[in-house]
């Protein structure tokens, strides 16, 4: 396995191209199953994570880039993978991309029956949230890479987003299997499921909704095999200081590892050398003992916070996880007393490794938009090699490399060059202190 960003200017290697990177879950989860990758984002502070994590990266709009500069895209890529923005769908949005549904499927249907993209686009715009139409893009991707002719269709794709938006992959399994219209006869085995991350290691509970799709031949698509216990919550009223009625696990299954709690995370990620993570003031008694509760409200009632105990997984992370509140005793509830988890804490609660090199503004936005890594290794493992990450890749997956500031600054200068290309107005901000220059 060979070092990120250890190959600069030399990506005829790269076999991932990664759309809406964010700071790299899924390049992460690549490069720890041996896959080098490239990814596409538009955010500079997500770029300048991954320029410090030696992520090969283009700071650009993945909508531009496709039209403007697809012929840069290294010819050795096959994989098409990504997590188009969610805020749309998401339960916590708006809702804008829900109500569009419908809509979003007909437009998926248009793109592959050939209609004139112009149109789409113009319509694309008047669409209440513009970011609901992002989801269209990897299927923009495919159909150009089929189009050109100096290139083969991407072999393998593997697509993320939040469990609302289970119909449009559901839709894009069906036209990826018919091999109709721009398809040109080129067919998928394709397949959609919900994951629950914490069925997967991840000491977290989210779930999310993957697509696969394997160019027919290929093999066929199976679902990732979980690993670990689900977590049942018990629904009901919980609060910080109603601690005995907080949820359990549900009846343990002979196969399977109980899920990975806060706590056991935490502790694990704070005892290598030099590690970032510190959670000495979370110890009582030299045990993990604190709990956690959420900045969201519960069943749409803001004042209903929920709560969890360290010995539990933690709620989705957010990109407002820096709100949550973290307590040590109810009496420290009691006297309005808390704490905040860190981002490295916070990256580790998402499984980046310990150390891994957080940089640039919204770090915290920046973890929640990740996809966890841990959860993307079982799902490229599967679908790029049919098989389970080894247990010695999950070891290696909680240190990430040292990255030289030479390598960075490289990755910086290919992926911002002269900033000419970059995303209008991305570069136009006052530079904050201790903040590197993009």
């Amino acid at each position: 396995m060979s070092s990120p960003g250890t190959q600069v200017h030399h990506l005829d290697d790269v076999r991932i191209l990664d759309l809406f990177a964010g700071p790299g879950g899924l390049d992460v989860a690549a490069h720890f199953l041996g896959f080098r990758s490239v990814g596409i984002e538009w955010d500079r502070n997500a770029c300048e994570t991954r320029y410090a994590a030696g992520l090969p990266t283009f700071h650009a709009d993945v909508s531009v880039m496709r039209r403007t500069r697809f012929e840069e895209i290294p010819a050795s890529v096959d994989i098409l993978a990504g997590g188009p923005p969610c805020q749309s769908f998401s339960v916590a949005g708006n809702g804008a991309g829900r109500r569009a549904l419908d809509r979003v499927e007909k437009f998926l249907h248009r793109l592959v029956d050939g209609e004139d993209e112009t149109q789409i686009d113009k319509e694309l715009h008047d669409l209440d949230d513009y970011r609901t139409a992002l989801v269209l893009e990897p299927l923009r991707w495919l159909l150009k890479a089929i189009d050109a002719e100096e290139r083969d269709p991407y072999r393998v794709i593997v697509l993320e987003q939040v469990p609302e938006v289970l119909p449009l992959w559901e839709v894009y399994a069906r036209l990826l299997s018919s091999g109709e219209g721009r398809l040109k006869g080129i067919k998928y085995e394709a397949d959609c499921w919900k994951l629950k991350t914490e069925r997967f290691g991840v000491p977290q509970t989210r779930t999310r909704a993957i697509l696969v799709a394997r160019l027919a031949g290929d093999g066929s698509v199976e679902a990732p095999q979980a690993t670990h216990l689900p977590f049942d919550l018990q629904r009901g009223r919980r609060t910080a200081v109603q601690p005995d009625t907080l949820p359990t696990d549900s009846e343990p299954q002979a196969t399977a590892l109980p899920w990975v709690s806060m706590g056991e995370a935490l502790d694990a990620a704070s005892r290598p050398e030099n590690s970032p993570v510190d959670v000495s003031r979370l110890r009582t008694d030299g045990r993990m003992n604190f709990f956690v509760v959420s900045n969201y409200g519960s069943g749409g009632d803001p004042k209903n916070r929920g709560c969890r105990p360290s010995s539990e997984p933690s709620f989705t992370v957010t990109g407002k996880i820096s709100r949550n509140r973290v307590y040590k005793s109810i009496a420290d509830f009691e006297a309005k007393k808390f704490d905040r988890f860190t981002i490295s804490e916070s990256g580790v609660l998402q499984t980046f490794p310990h150390n891994y090199p957080w940089s640039g503004k919204d770090q915290a936005q920046q973890v929640g938009n990740a996809v966890p890594p841990l959860l993307g290794m079982h799902v490229l493992s599967k679908a790029l090699r049919g098989t389970t990450p080894t247990q010695a890749e999950l070891c290696a997956a909680t240190t990430w490399p040292t990255v030289p500031s030479a390598t960075t600054d490289l990755l910086r200068a290919h992926g911002c060059e002269d900033r000419s290309r970059c995303p209008t107005g991305s570069h136009d901000v006052t530079r904050s202190r201790g903040m590197s220059s993009l």
